[in-house]
């Protein structure tokens, strides 16, 4: 769901599924954190805050991550991954973004995917590792193993999504997909990205042992 054209911004309000319309977005969300498990079923209980002695072995076993991200648009906004391997600090390094959104910068495609499945792309999109756009978040950290195992199910998912349409298979849909195959529950596909994001982390991570970082996206280390 890419920034569109505020002349049409009219036209694709009239076409958005009523479970986008019932609630306007929040100001942005603090940035949430957790622990994967091989279990999912205990992914978020696997985690303990850390400590001096624990933060070292923590951040040597779990560099990776896949977060869970959605941004602000002129539109109702887009949900997508960004994942990759992070420094010391837990900045990013060179991160990379999946996410699903018509295969065009022209607005019209975004119009028409409303109402007909229009062509995809899966990459990166303008304003998602911005972080004045970054409306709520949700970082799973990851070791090699986990990390390689996720992202061979992106490049997957990637090669298959051809096509997006706002209710049928839209950008929450993707994303959806990406959880569920690490085992995580999903919310409806028809929430706004901002509300899907923070549904999707609130049914997955335990609120006792998730935890908020404050280094923005913005910063992200882009040298190795």
């Amino acid at each position: 769901m890419r920034l569109i054209n505020g002349r049409l911004l009219s036209l694709v309000l009239l076409a958005l599924p009523a479970a986008c319309l019932t609630n306007e977005d929040l100001p942005p969300q603090p940035r949430f954190a957790s622990i994967y498990s091989s279990t999912p079923a205990t992914a978020a209980t696997a985690f303990t805050p850390p400590t001096e002695e624990t933060a070292p072995r923590r951040s040597e076993e779990k560099q990776y991550f896949i977060e869970f991200r959605s941004r602000y648009a002129l539109s109702y906004g887009h949900a997508y991954v960004v994942f990759g391997r992070t420094n010391q600090r837990g900045d990013m390094i060179n991160p990379e973004v999946a996410g699903l959104h018509p295969a065009s910068d022209n607005p019209v495609p975004y119009v028409l995917g409303h109402f007909i499945p229009v062509p995809a792309e899966t990459g990166w999109s303008d304003g998602d590792l911005e972080e004045e756009y970054r409306s709520a978040s949700w970082r799973v950290l990851l070791n090699e193993a986990e990390y390689r195992n996720v992202v061979s199910d992106i490049r997957e998912l990637q090669k298959r999504s051809v096509a997006w349409n706002a209710t049928v298979y839209n950008c929450n849909a993707f994303t959806a997909e990406i959880a569920r195959f690490m085992g995580y529950k999903a919310p409806a596909i028809w929430l706004r990205p901002q509300q899907f994001i923070t549904k999707l982390r609130e049914m997955n991570a335990d609120p006792d042992v998730t935890y908020t970082i404050g280094s923005p996206a913005a910063s992200a280390d882009r040298a190795e």
